[in-house]
């Protein structure tokens, strides 16, 4: 058997130039591949944001009561326009470390007792850092029965992707819903919270519906590129196989 190393220069050039090739063909399926992953996703997420669009537009429905938590999930429910009422526990508050438009300062999360017993929390919107503090924005609890209606979030557990909330020490990064409610020893609570709407509060704070909905969408772009590194290795493949044909008809001159 001969090997390539012993071949007659010809076979060798020939087997050199097959192995590149067959390289080259494997490696422009595989950038075919990803540049068709991407267009897939590029679908998804049309879909996505459209339908994210149509709920935050839509008119509010009635947040979903026990007899639907078990069923809550982002892909379905998220972003849904949702209205409750109840009464506000500002005893229980909760403030969770934001970077907004507005600044840095902090969410206001409080417990609404709906009607029916069952309390969900309800982001009430931004406070700065310099009001942070109840007293010094005090006007802003409304006590007695409200009516909120806003965006209908699921929970953030854990933290950030930087942070970890540490309910020990009362410091929150994320609205960890599960968490929260466990360190204000709340019971019955939906396994979701709600953005509240910019609905004026009581001297300007806590300033609500800040709800950023966007989605990045940069699979037109990785699409595009997969499709030019294939068609580059295309490119290079009929090259070589054009140089080999010259190659070999000047050598028979």
């Amino acid at each position: 058997m001969t090997d390539t190393a012993s071949a007659p220069p010809g076979r060798r050039s020939y087997l050199k130039l097959a192995t590149w090739i067959v390289l080259l063909l494997v490696l422009t399926g595989i950038l075919l591949a990803l540049g068709t992953w991407q267009v897939n996703r590029l679908h998804w997420k049309q879909d996505l944001i459209a339908r994210v669009e149509a709920r935050v537009q839509g008119e509010p429905q009635a947040a979903p009561g026990r007899v639907e938590w078990a069923a809550i999930d982002a892909a379905d429910y998220e972003y849904r326009r949702v209205r409750t009422s109840g009464t506000f526990l500002h005893d229980d508050e909760t403030l969770v470390y934001a970077s907004t438009v507005l600044g840095p300062g902090y969410w206001v999360v409080t417990p609404l007792k709906m009607d029916d017993g069952s309390i969900v929390l309800v982001n009430r919107g931004f406070v700065p850092t310099d009001r942070r503090k109840v007293s010094t924005r005090a006007g802003g609890n409304p006590a007695g029965p409200v009516t909120v209606t806003g965006l209908l979030r699921i929970s953030e557990p854990g933290g950030t992707l930087l942070r970890a909330n540490v309910p020990g020490e009362d410091r929150w990064y994320s609205r960890d819903v599960a968490a929260i409610a466990s360190a204000h020893e709340l019971q019955d609570v939906a396994p979701y919270f709600i953005d509240a709407d910019a609905n004026a509060n009581p001297g300007g704070l806590p300033v609500g519906g800040l709800t950023q909905v966007k989605f990045p969408n940069s699979h037109l772009v990785y699409a595009i590129t997969w499709y030019a590194l294939a068609a580059m290795t295309s490119g290079l493949i009929v090259y070589l196989l054009v140089f080999e044909r010259r190659r070999r008809l000047s050598s028979t001159r």
